[in-house]
């Protein structure tokens, strides 16, 4: 499978940078009444053995929930559209935990923030949400910007044309602004937020008071 390829070469880069900042697109963790041990690096370290599959994550997710989907505090304050094991969502978070964050952690390649010390030498790792990110600047519009139709096209054509007024973002070329346009997923305009998130993160963890219960255990969105 693609994502057999993609995730080890992603995990691989990523240890790979020095003095970086790195936006991911998933959960990093839990609600804090749905972890078991006591601290982050723990429950990533041991949520390979406690969940064998995306299917068995979910599964025990909603069982010691009650069936609820439950948010983490940051996906309150930051307006992340689902629980970190929402049917739309809980193989994303599964995948990048046991994938990418554990093997990063275990290794001792990279810095999980908040829930980590910021070591200078070592590339820094943020969880992002562009959604989130677009309803904070105001650019999440009643239509959305994935999908096919003229109308998903204009909207992602209007974020840009706003990241760029506001000098957010500088487009090199107008072919890469176009390509980026007609990415019918969305996910080129994903990386592109995720980008200027991860820029702007770096203000945020100098002395970041994040490092702070719920953070420290459930994770924190950047937006």
């Amino acid at each position: 499978m693609e994502r057999d390829i993609c995730l080890p070469a992603l995990r691989d880069f990523i240890s790979k940078q020095r003095a970086c900042v790195c936006g991911m697109d998933f959960p990093f963790g839990l609600p804090c009444s749905l972890v078991k041990e006591p601290s982050w690096e723990e429950f990533v370290l041991f949520f390979s053995d406690r969940h064998q599959s995306p299917e068995d994550f979910k599964e025990a997710c909603f069982a010691d929930a009650n069936g609820l989907e439950l948010r983490r505090v940051t996906d309150e304050e930051s307006k992340t559209p689902f629980s970190p094991y929402n049917l739309r969502l809980f193989r994303q978070t599964y995948f990048g935990i046991h994938y990418l964050l554990a093997p990063l952690v275990k290794e001792k390649s990279a810095c999980i923030l908040p829930m980590q010390q910021p070591l200078p030498e070592k590339p820094w790792i943020v969880e992002v949400c562009p959604a989130s990110t677009l309803k904070q600047l105001g650019l999440y519009y009643d239509y959305r910007y994935k999908g096919p139709k003229e109308e998903n096209r204009a909207a992602r054509a209007k974020i840009l044309d706003r990241l760029e007024a506001e000098g957010s973002l500088v487009m090199p070329t107008k072919a890469l602004k176009s390509k980026v346009i007609d990415n019918k997923g969305g996910d080129a305009l994903d990386c592109i937020i995720a980008s200027i998130v991860a820029f702007h993160s770096c203000y945020d963890l100098i002395g970041s008071c994040l490092m702070r219960m719920p953070y420290t255990l459930e994770g924190y969105v950047y937006v």
